[in-house]
């Protein structure tokens, strides 16, 4: 495959033929090395070819062999029991896919980008490969990072997805299959999944000619995927707690469920909280709930816009609801992408990545007089998906 670009003194990739296209040698080496991390004795592949790799190709297989069935109703059931298999298969392996994840992070996923377009550098930057080597389907099993790659995915479906190369649409889905298996596992954040869907099912309703722009056969294979998905997230059910489980949320003093409602950012949980008992529904109306709420989003600049009557006591509610739709709410992430200024690249804080400034001693003595947090740079869903071409 040719390399196209600007700059011909450019080496270009090496690309190399797999079963679902053509990929770069170097993104298929960086998959194989998480991989290797990841096999004991059942290759759970949680990084690179993950594990919804397997389960797509086992599903495409079903698939194939079920062309023969003419009725509609014994496709589904047939789709339906092989998401069950698969589901019972995924939490089996979940613990342990969550306990060799320690030294997966030791190999630092992270991606040089292109900040500048020079004459010797072209600009541009790939968001699949992007997506690959920092590991994000991965990711989507850490807490501290599902809903920064669930933001990602919500603005990509809703704003990208017809401008995306078919690389980077097959990567999006399996990274939704991938949110879909996580919330059938640990039973949370099914509002998140749900919201995905609803954007997904618009997408394909609103379709340029009829269907979105791209190949019959990519989007037959999209298509597959996001009924698996579907069957996925019709198969969650919330369990609640066993009777012997003593003390419930509702059992739990005022004083201790005020302390959780103070820690809600989203007005939309407040409200759901006031609905499941009659001790959160009154604690719910508390003006100090909302005080908070808007002090967490809002500076005090802006809350003071509101305040026009000193003398009067504040609803707070009203105010916040007021703040809401003038400013707009803060964005908070438990951990973000972050910007290294040295070397240009992209990576997790937590786990970090092999800098310049640690391997090069003449590198090291520019940045004496440099203060450190200002080398890293924390970057939001929005910030990341401008270093795209999209």
């Amino acid at each position: 495959m040719p390399f196209i670009s600007k700059d011909w003194r450019s080496p270009g990739e090496e690309w190399v033929k797999t079963e679902e296209g053509w990929e770069k040698k170097k993104i298929l080496e960086c998959g194989r090395r998480f991989a290797s991390f990841q096999q004991e004795n059942l290759d759970t592949r949680c990084t690179g070819d993950s594990f919804t790799s397997d389960m797509n190709t086992n599903f495409g297989s079903t698939m194939n062999d079920s062309r023969w069935l003419q009725d509609e109703e014994d496709k589904e059931n047939m789709i339906n029991t092989e998401v069950q298999h698969n589901l019972e298969e995924f939490k089996s392996s979940f613990s342990k896919r969550s306990s060799s994840n320690e030294g997966v992070g030791a190999l630092q996923p992270h991606c040089h980008i292109t900040i500048k377009c020079t004459k010797e550098i072209a600009g541009f930057n790939g968001l699949s490969d992007a997506f690959k080597r920092l590991d994000f389907r991965s990711a989507v099993h850490d807490v501290r990072r599902f809903n920064y790659i669930c933001k990602l995915l919500d603005l990509l479906i809703s704003h990208k997805l017809t401008t995306l190369s078919g690389c980077a649409q097959k990567v999006l889905f399996n990274m939704l299959e991938e949110v879909a298996y996580q919330v059938s596992a640990s039973q949370q954040n099914m509002h998140l999944l749900k919201k995905l869907l609803r954007q997904v099912q618009l997408m394909i309703d609103c379709a340029c000619w009829g269907r979105p722009l791209g190949s019959s056969q990519l989007w037959e294979n999209h298509l597959a995927t996001i009924n698996r998905i579907l069957a996925i997230a019709n198969q969650i059910q919330i369990t609640e707690p066993g009777e012997e489980v003593f003390p419930k949320l509702e059992n739990m003093p005022e004083e201790c469920v005020r302390e959780v409602l103070l820690r809600l950012a989203d007005h939309k949980d407040l409200e759901a909280s006031a609905q499941a008992c009659a001790v959160m529904g009154r604690l719910c109306d508390e003006q100090r709930i909302w005080r908070e709420l808007c002090r967490f989003h809002f500076t005090p600049h802006q809350v003071a816009t509101v305040l026009t009557h000193r003398h009067r006591p504040t609803d707070w509610q009203l105010a916040y609801h007021k703040l809401r739709k003038s400013f707009g709410l803060r964005e908070e992430y438990a951990e973000m992408i972050q910007l290294c200024r040295n070397c240009r690249c992209l990576f997790w804080k937590s786990i970090g990545h092999p800098c310049i400034a640690d391997t090069d001693p003449q590198f090291q003595g520019k940045l004496e007089d440099v203060d450190k947090n200002s080398l890293h740079v924390p970057i939001p869903p929005q910030a990341f998906l401008k270093f795209f071409s999209l």
